[in-house]
């Protein structure tokens, strides 16, 4: 269903982007943020499912800074693959990747010439919630299992569109405790916690979990519905 091209950053970096394209003309536009492990097979049907859903959706390679083409599976090795590179683009001197998912909303705004909202998985939940903040062009943000993002300063955040957040309470990466904390610092923002462990919404990981994902996927297409269109 979907295709790469090139996208330009406003300090002139060229980098790829997965864009699917829905049957008909899209209803909107979604910016899907990938995990640790690069848009890979999984973030590309993620993606596909999107445009099924009647948006354009573009997925970035936001590990492209620091190494293109990366597509990681799920072994071990493939995790530390995938944390070595978030590190390396954590590092980067602002505003770093987000002038990548920026030029990636304003190229899913002007493909559509309608709103633009944005998913993000792990460590694109995390990039989710900081473009909410941060970034212009947004009309909606859904941040799933954003590592990081109720720890330190991020809380204190303020989005600039409505955010709806996915969370698992069995997931050992973001205790249950700092999510209750962000929930009391963020009253604005919609926040669901299910039954599930970290990444219970990618079918190639052991911690898959259908009933939370399907569940978290009919709520975001709902929440999109309402602020996109």
């Amino acid at each position: 269903m979907g295709k790469f091209i090139n996208l330009t950053s406003a300090d002139g970096l060229v980098f790829p982007a997965y864009v699917a394209e829905p049957a008909g003309t899209p209803k909107a536009a979604v910016v899907v943020l990938q995990e640790i492990f690069g848009v890979n097979s999984h973030i590309r049907s993620v993606a596909d499912g999107y445009a099924a859903a009647g948006y354009l959706a573009v997925a970035p390679a936001t590990f492209h800074r620091v190494k293109p083409e990366v597509e990681l599976g799920y072994t071990e090795p493939d995790m530390n693959a995938g944390f070595a590179l978030k590190t390396a683009v954590e590092a980067l001197p602002a505003p770093g990747v987000l002038q990548d998912i920026q030029a990636a909303i304003d190229h899913a705004g002007k493909s559509t010439g309608g709103k633009v909202g944005i998913v993000g998985y792990c460590w694109g939940g995390l990039l989710t919630w900081r473009a909410a903040a941060t970034l212009s062009g947004l009309s909606a943000a859904v941040p799933y299992y954003g590592g990081g993002m109720t720890a330190g300063d991020e809380p204190a955040r303020r989005p600039a569109c409505p955010v709806l957040a996915h969370f698992g309470n069995q997931d050992h990466w973001i205790p249950l405790d700092t999510v209750e904390a962000f929930k009391k610092a963020q009253p604005g923002v919609e926040v669901h916690v299910y039954e599930a462990n970290h990444g219970f919404n990618c079918d190639q990981r052991g911690s898959w979990n259908e009933a939370a994902a399907t569940l978290a996927k009919q709520r975001t297409l709902a929440f999109f519905a309402k602020h996109l269109g």
